[in-house]
């Protein structure tokens, strides 16, 4: 298992829940999950190629998995594959579905894929002005390369009119953002976002329960841009606003670009998600990403009875479409524990006291994310330090159980956006799409 975050944790709850699977795991930081669920453990850059490598061998690995989409751009599949360690996740050029945002969208474009929105990309800031006042200012801006899910700035939330959005497309080609001197704008597409995931054998596809994330710090959306302060889905794998039509719309999107992936000799083996709006004309493409997501895969992994290394399996020999998943039909609320300040300016090295009996006792999942263990202490990163996931049949319920849960997690210097998967919050969506008339 490569990578230290909640959803490395995720991933090696459900291989360790596998037969005869010991885990060996490459983490920057001290995960004290994953260190408790791992046979060993190498505390190393997951983008330090040589060294996981090295250790792949001395430890004669048969199977990788690689959370974070940092070592895949970095061509740590390739490398792993080349020595003949099956990788469980996609290769570098398979991976610019998600680290390369001009690439993606012209692949879009290309083999004509339903849920595309209007683009173009700049590296001349006078030229983008034009492409910016046809749609009155309404865009989204993104920088070409990764950014660790903060780099999106969209109308309405992040800027203002033309002139505001000109400012962060001059700050993006200037800094170099993501890499590049470069600027995806796109139409800015209204609705409500949801994410699907599914699992890839580079034919077919196993799409897995429909999830919410919520990006945004502070309750009712307020504050800004995060890596994702939590996440919720429903027993019936749609949400609340998501009809199930649009649902399998959005499956069958992933299944295209499936297929033009594999036209291109980029063929698509492991996990892959979209994040999807779902508009008055039906789910747009927001991005697609070459990995589970963060917080989603806390989601369903958890409710994933279908053996996870069989999967693994099936994706690597091409076998998928002879598989069922089976999802314990149940509803999942999850919500992160972060440093005060994550986002703005975090409090980093703060102890976070975890009474994972407690937890456990309610019902609840523990999933540590960025924190390092010490003298069996837990201390705060500059990212998100853990989080639960509620779990049962109706989702108040299931939001009920995770905050009782995190009554068990105590620090002087953290914060929790506590309205995920809350009624009001749920109802304030559904009377958005109502007047979008998608409901």
């Amino acid at each position: 298992m490569v990578g230290g975050g909640a959803r490395e944790h995720a991933i090696c709850d459900a291989v360790y829940r596998s037969k005869n699977a010991d885990i060996y795991s490459v983490m920057h930081n001290l995960n004290p999950g994953i260190e408790f669920l791992s046979k060993e453990y190498l505390l190393e850059k997951e983008t330090n190629i040589d060294r996981v490598l090295d250790y792949a061998k001395q430890k004669e690995i048969d199977l990788a998995l690689i959370g974070p989409e940092a070592p895949l751009e970095a061509g740590l599949t390739d490398e792993l594959n080349r020595n003949g360690i099956n990788v469980c996740s996609p290769t570098s050029k398979a991976a610019r579905i998600e680290t390369d945002k001009e690439w993606m969208r012209n692949l879009l474009r290309k083999y004509g894929i339903h849920g595309q929105l209007k683009y173009e990309t700049f590296t001349d800031i006078k030229k983008s002005r034009r492409f910016i006042e046809e749609f009155d200012g309404d865009v989204a801006i993104k920088p070409i390369g990764l950014t660790g899910g903060k780099g999106v700035k969209v109308s309405g939330d992040h800027f203002y009119g033309t002139d505001e959005a000109i400012e962060y497309v001059k700050k993006v080609i200037d800094e170099r953002i993501g890499g590049k001197a470069k600027v995806l704008i796109e139409e800015k597409a209204i609705g409500e976002e949801f994410t699907l995931q599914a699992f890839s054998d580079g034919n077919s596809i196993l799409p897995l329960h429909a999830v919410q994330d919520h990006k945004r710090l502070f309750s009712g959306d307020e504050g800004p841009n995060t890596g994702g302060m939590g996440s919720y889905s429903c027993a019936n794998g749609l949400l609340p606003f998501l009809p199930r039509s649009s649902y399998e719309e959005a499956a069958a999107i992933l299944q295209e670009i499936i297929e033009a992936l594999n036209k291109e000799n980029c063929e698509y083996i492991g996990p892959i998600y979209g994040q999807f709006m779902i508009t008055a004309e039906g789910p747009k493409i927001i991005e697609i990403n070459a990995r589970l997501g963060d917080p989603e895969a806390m989601n369903v992994l958890p409710l994933l009875e279908t053996d996870f290394i069989e999967l693994c399996t099936a994706m690597l020999d091409g076998s998928l479409s002879n598989k069922k998943l089976r999802l314990n039909r149940k509803s999942t609320v999850c919500k992160y524990v972060v440093p005060e300040g994550y986002g703005i300016n975090s409090m980093v090295g703060e102890k976070v006291l975890v009474d994972e009996k407690s937890i456990k006792n309610t019902g609840s999942k523990l999933f540590y994310a960025s924190v390092n263990k010490k003298d069996n202490f837990v201390y705060t990163t500059s990212s998100r330090s853990l989080a639960v996931v509620g779990i049962a049949d109706a989702l108040a319920d299931a939001e009920k159980i995770c905050e009782d849960a995190l009554s068990h997690v105590q620090g002087e210097h953290i914060f929790i956006r506590h309205d995920i998967g809350t009624e009001e919050l749920i109802e304030k969506r559904m009377k958005h799409m109502k007047k979008l008339n998608v409901m």
